[in-house]
């Protein structure tokens, strides 16, 4: 279904994780679920999973709720997870093997079809079903594979001109997790930053004001 209007980008955040308990739920035998048994599942309001999917259309009915199968498959297809968007991984340090080799690609809509380092005793070495390639050779594979996303996994003091180079050949969309947000040099650019500092300190907040109560 299409929307009619812009939709948030809360609400676009919210669609993995009702995806994921939806994909569960499927999994676990479960056809027909309601606004109200989602909201207890998920810590929202009935009225709010209502609008977030009235966004796209609804997909309820009066009196039966939503048929999981198919608001599974269909907030799948909202977020392009059958599209299988080639992408490369840029930095195979630790961080960088974490996510080439557990990350399930296939399952979030993209395909890792390289890894890329500037560490010669890398070269060669295998992570993610990937041979590590020099960041030097990148050029030549954008141009023969065009990938549509890359991974930074790189240090802080190195994104700016990995992101660069990379904007260069053509690149315009980023997974990134080193500190330096590629948006400002570049505002054409589609980029996920993932702080991981961030994150725990969100987390230390909560854990102090938790003490305050």
């Amino acid at each position: 279904m299409q929307n009619q209007k812009p939709v948030s980008m809360s609400v676009i955040r919210r669609l993995p994780r009702y995806y994921r308990f939806l994909s569960e739920l499927s999994k676990s035998g479960v056809t027909r679920v309601s606004s109200k048994e989602l909201s207890e599942k998920m810590g929202f309001t009935a009225s709010q999973i209502r609008q977030d999917f009235n966004c796209f259309g609804g997909f309820g009915q009066q009196g039966y709720g939503y048929n999981v199968p198919q608001l599974c498959a269909a907030i799948g297809d909202i977020l392009g997870l059958d599209r299988q968007y080639k992408c490369i991984l840029v930095g195979a340090g630790n961080l960088g093997r974490a996510i080439a080799g557990h990350m399930p690609f296939d399952q979030l809509g993209f395909q890792l079809i390289g890894v890329f380092d500037n560490a010669p005793h890398l070269t060669g070495q295998k992570i993610g079903g990937q041979e590590i390639r020099p960041f030097a050779s990148i050029g030549a594979f954008y141009e023969e594979h065009r990938p549509s996303m890359a991974i930074l996994c790189v240090p802080k003091e190195s994104v700016e001109a990995v992101a660069g180079q990379l904007y260069g050949l053509g690149m315009r969309s980023f997974w990134n997790f080193g500190h330096y947000d590629i948006a400002l040099q570049y505002p054409d650019t589609i980029v996920e930053n993932v702080h991981m500092n961030d994150s725990m300190m969100t987390l230390c907040y909560k854990l102090a004001a938790s003490e305050k109560e």
